[in-house]
């Protein structure tokens, strides 16, 4: 009997691949717009303490303006040598999990000791405006979206010392006296290694009475724009 052709023969089965395994670990991406990952915050949590919240999604927000990873920040605890040290934002923000990192670790390492060094007090609190804001850049009408969009920037418009009562709020925009003006020119300083951007008073009329921070990505990643 002939061997059988090819054609006659029946076909094998298709092999079905194996549906692939979640990816896991610290490094996985969460969903733009979604909740903060259990990592990220989870970390944010045990280092400076329960100030920190998952923020909640916005049904129906444009897609251009989702934040990868919101957290809601009321406060920010510092670990300090003596005692944990409490610094409360004014009003609330949003932000995304990655900058209210960058904002926690900047305050630990830059603003609190400059605090200490200037005015032998802590630093208590921080008087703040935008963090998640869907616009654009500088509030144009035109033009590319701001950093704030995402969750990636904040306006901080004064620094509280103490009580409030014997060296006051430092205002960004006019800092009252020498001591205070050498804090705010310290502190203007270490946001320009922090951060990606740091604009302040005397960059342009839009930064005038604040100081904006972000953490914008760029094509170099040491590239930093300070002004």
């Amino acid at each position: 009997m002939p061997p059988r052709r090819p054609a006659d023969l029946p076909a094998a089965p298709v092999p079905v691949p194996d549906a692939p395994k979640p990816a896991t670990g610290e490094n996985q991406d969460a969903p733009a717009g979604s909740g903060a990952s259990p990592a990220c915050l989870a970390a944010l949590m045990v280092t400076h303490g329960t100030g920190v919240r998952a923020a909640e999604t916005v049904p129906g927000q444009d897609a251009a303006c989702a934040v990868v990873e919101p957290v809601v920040v009321e406060a920010l605890t510092l670990r300090t040598d003596a005692e944990p040290r409490r610094i409360a934002f004014q009003p609330p923000v949003t932000l995304s999990c990655a900058m209210a990192t960058v904002v926690a670790q900047w305050l630990g390492t830059s603003v609190q000791p400059l605090a200490r060094g200037h005015f032998t007090r802590e630093l208590t609190a921080l008087r703040v405006g935008g963090g998640h804001e869907c616009r654009r850049r500088n509030r144009s009408s035109t033009g590319a979206l701001s950093e704030h969009a995402n969750g990636r920037a904040l306006d901080i418009f004064g620094f509280v010392i103490g009580d409030g009562k014997v060296d006051g709020t430092v205002v960004v925009e006019k800092p009252d006296g020498a001591s205070q003006q050498r804090f705010l020119a310290g502190v203007r300083q270490s946001a320009c290694g922090a951060f990606m951007t740091s604009l302040g008073p005397g960059s342009d009329a839009a930064h005038s009475n604040h100081l904006h921070v972000d953490i914008q990505e760029r094509r170099i990643s040491a590239s930093r724009f300070c002004q």
